[in-house]
């Protein structure tokens, strides 16, 4: 992907048609909710003398409800076929449901158009495992980031066309009904069409016996999820964000109404800025993350989440007006454009969050069960936007308003976040890495897709400053263990992120014996884990910009874990932040300037057999070259 634009995707087949097969049922979707929430929000009279605002939120939880009863059988379901054979079954379904749909349109039937809104989530619930469990099978690991990025935004923008779409043509006159009722049958016929074209994705585990009890296989599918402390937590940080999206975008019809005193186009335009942002930050992703997967986005986005969500109570407040507006009135009034910019941001930071984490469930979960933890994760997306229908109802009838309900969903936010971030600190960790690389330093990385995916390998590399291993964090695309001095470990504010990150102090022998001693055990460990282990052979900060001759630890090192050696090299941190002077710890750091320029270059893999401290030096310095 850093070769190319993630777009290059959308024209091979191992994409484009899957990408517009989900497009076209999200699409679907919200022509056919939208249409009868505006009508119900505008006409209700017509229609019915249940309260509207009950309504909007009653009828999103009703779409939902199908991912609570089946989402565990359409995971085993995605698991145990090929994936194109179940998307175009899925697709039959919804050509079905839009034909009921359409009887309830055309007769005004409430209870058909109901019945078709749970057929909806079914169609949803079925179609989800396949959704994220295909994107693997078919994209390079690199390729994930973009990948998701371009069906997160392709899924809002559906989103967005479709709740334009279904909020215009339900209030045309003469013929609105008709061609929401025709038109969302068309929309079925031509999703089944580009799913005949989706590539064959072979079932990763065909020989599964279907449990079709919903109840013991989601538990089931929780205790496996469970297992994997990062993505269980991934998948609660997902389900959250459906929490946060449900409420606030539930609210906007009456919200657009009631407080803002616009028309049907006032609430359209609500939800185009919203989703344009949600597509912006979805595509931003695969730039910011530099196409590898990038999880210190995600405290990036949820930070976002509860500063715009704060600021949207601020300025719904702050809006004073009373007039009744349409679009164009609605932009003209004092504090409306303070009120897009929120939506804006809102749905930008929305997709900076969620993007990551797919990415993350997708690489880190078992390949043979992902179907059946993405189940798991719409179970429990369900059960979240449960929840938040039904604490907005409570809220609205204690005397809540809708602005103070986004100041608490806000300020849930921000507790929710801090909760998560605490128990996996890897999040927070590779945020602040990335945080760094993009503000201090601007990082070029060369061959850096050189550093394994999956297995064990010793990273080895120049040290030159005391944020090297925050820089080679961030660009790794997996989790590293630093063996780095005892006496940096213990740098104040440092020391958290490294402790977190599971750093290895180590000191020399004469210091320390038995800590040194310990540090070789924690390197066999986790080398025997799999993981990947960097070490700086020098053993201490270069005080002048040159490199300092390499121990011979790492020697100890392949004896008990004999693994390849992938050599390192970071250039221009010398004489930048953080880099020690002679006799002064920060005496040249600001020789470059705040924001300098570095590198990090990867050399090729070495076997054991292979590495000497003497040759690993000169790896090394051929990879810095001439910059210090």
């Amino acid at each position: 992907m850093s070769n190319k634009s993630q777009f290059s995707l959308m024209a091979e087949r191992r994409f484009g048609p899957f990408f517009w097969t989900q497009f076209l049922g999200a699409f679907n979707d919200n022509v056919f909710k939208t249409a009868l929430l505006t009508i119900l929000t505008y006409e209700a009279m017509s229609w019915t003398a249940i309260d509207p605002a009950l309504l909007n939120n009653l009828i999103p939880g009703l779409f939902i409800l199908p991912f609570v009863l089946f989402s565990a059988t359409a995971g085993q379901l995605a698991d145990k076929f090929d994936k194109g054979r179940v998307a175009r079954s899925v697709k039959l379904l919804e050509i079905v449901i839009m034909l009921v749909a359409a009887g309830g349109w055309m007769t005004h039937n409430l209870f058909l158009l109901i019945a078709a809104i749970i057929g909806m989530g079914l169609h949803s619930t079925l179609f989800g495992p396949v959704k994220y469990a295909y994107l693997p099978q078919h994209l390079k690991t690199s390729e994930l980031v973009g990948g998701n990025g371009l069906v997160e935004s392709g899924t809002f923008v559906g989103i967005l066309l479709g709740e334009v779409l279904g909020a215009v043509l339900v209030v045309h006159k003469p013929w609105g009904v008709e061609l929401v009722a025709f038109g969302t049958v068309a929309i079925a016929l031509a999703g089944w069409l580009c799913s005949r074209a989706i590539p064959v994705s072979p079932a990763p585990v065909p020989g599964l016996v279907v449990n079709w009890n919903p109840l013991s296989e989601t538990v089931r599918n929780f205790k496996f999820t469970r297992q994997n402390r990062a993505v269980f937590l991934s998948v609660l940080g997902n389900s959250w964000f459906w929490f946060y999206g449900a409420i606030i975008l539930a609210q906007f019809p009456v919200f657009a109404k009631t407080y803002l005193h616009g028309d049907h186009t006032v609430f359209v335009l609500l939800l185009t800025i919203f989703s344009l942002g949600i597509g912006a930050g979805s595509l931003l992703c695969e730039r910011l993350s530099g196409g590898k997967i990038e999880i210190g986005l995600v405290p990036f986005g949820s930070i976002g989440l509860s500063v715009f969500g704060i600021d949207l109570f601020l300025a719904s407040t702050a809006y004073t007006s009373t007039v009744s507006v349409d679009l164009v009135g609605f932009i003209a009034q004092p504090g409306s454009l303070r009120i897009l910019f929120d939506c804006l941001m809102i749905g930008l930071f929305g997709g900076l969050y969620i993007v990551p984490l797919f990415a993350l469930i997708q690489t880190r979960c078992d390949p043979r069960y992902l179907s059946r933890t993405i189940a798991g994760m719409n179970i429990m997306n369900a059960l979240f936007m449960v929840v938040a229908a039904l604490l907005a109802m409570v809220l609205l009838k204690a005397g809540f308003t809708i602005p103070q309900l986004f100041l608490v969903t806000a300020v849930l936010n921000g507790l929710v976040a801090t909760y998560i971030f605490s128990v996996v600190p890897e999040f927070l960790i590779r945020f602040m890495a990335w945080l760094l690389i993009h503000t201090i330093h601007r990082v070029q990385l060369i061959d850096v897709d050189r550093i394994p995916h999956h297995g064990a390998a010793v990273l080895v590399c120049n040290h030159v400053s005391y944020v090297d291993a925050i820089v080679i964090m961030a660009a790794s695309p997996r989790p590293i263990r630093f063996v780095m001095d005892h006496q940096i470990f213990r740098i104040p504010v440092l020391s958290w992120m490294f402790r977190n990150a599971k750093a290895i102090p180590i000191a020399p022998a004469k210091e320390d014996a038995a800590l040194m001693e310990q540090a070789y055990l924690d390197i066999a460990r986790a080398l025997d884990d799999g993981d990947l282990v960097c070490i700086f052979p020098e053993g201490k900060l270069t005080v002048n910009g040159d490199m300092n001759t390499f121990r011979g630890g790492i020697m100890k090192i392949l004896e008990r874990s004999p693994v390849p050696v992938i050599p390192m090299a970071l250039r221009g941190l010398w004489g930048s932040l953080l880099s020690r002077g002679d006799g002064n710890p920060f005496g040249r750091s600001f020789q470059r300037g705040p924001w300098s320029r570095l590198a990090l270059a990867v050399g090729q893999p070495l076997s054991p057999s292979e590495v000497t401290p003497e040759s690993l030096q000169d790896r090394v310095l051929g990879l810095r070259g001439n910059v210090k």
